[in-house]
């Protein structure tokens, strides 16, 4: 029997060790393509992304815990609770490959609405569950929707950039 910890510690740093995987090869466009993009006066830097996206995953990670916990495991009340979270977690994890790695900013666009629009209702389905849960997913609702407003501007302001 593992340790009582050690569901607490995966479904925590899941998120994060998931989206680094997935980024793998487009760590380069950064530097490259996406140094080219005409950018919104108040789109943070580069610095700032990494360090709030795995404060981002982490929370989440451990709220998505909550929601396991509370519901037993995977059970069939917890199919969609956590298929949502799932959702948005695999939406977000393809979004580099998406904008950075193809250079589909239009299709970026959309899908930051979809991500957007499916951390919400993971907040929703998740409040009546576990409070504190929602609560760790809501600043992820607050960053994707700035991140819509920039993936818009970046569409709006760059026709022609893409592949």
């Amino acid at each position: 029997m593992p340790p009582s910890w050690l569901p607490a510690l995966g479904f925590t740093i899941f998120p994060t060790v998931g989206s680094g995987i997935v980024q793998i090869g487009t760590q380069e466009q950064i530097k490259t393509w996406y140094s080219t993009l005409r950018k919104p006066s108040w789109c943070p830097p580069n610095w700032v992304f990494p360090p709030v996206w795995t404060a981002l995953y982490t929370s989440m990670g451990y709220g998505s815990y909550l929601i396991w916990k509370e519901l037993g495991g995977f059970t069939e009340d917890a199919a969609l609770p956590l298929g949502v979270y799932a959702t948005h977690l695999a939406l977000n994890w393809s979004w580099s490959q998406v904008f950075f790695g193809a250079h589909k900013i239009k299709l970026g666009f959309f899908q930051t609405i979809l991500m957007t629009g499916s951390t919400a209702t993971t907040v929703v389905t998740w409040f009546p569950i576990n409070r504190t849960a929602a609560y760790l997913m809501a600043p992820t609702v607050v960053w994707l929707t700035l991140a819509t407003a920039w993936s818009y501007r970046f569409w709006r302001d760059n026709i022609g950039k893409e592949k």
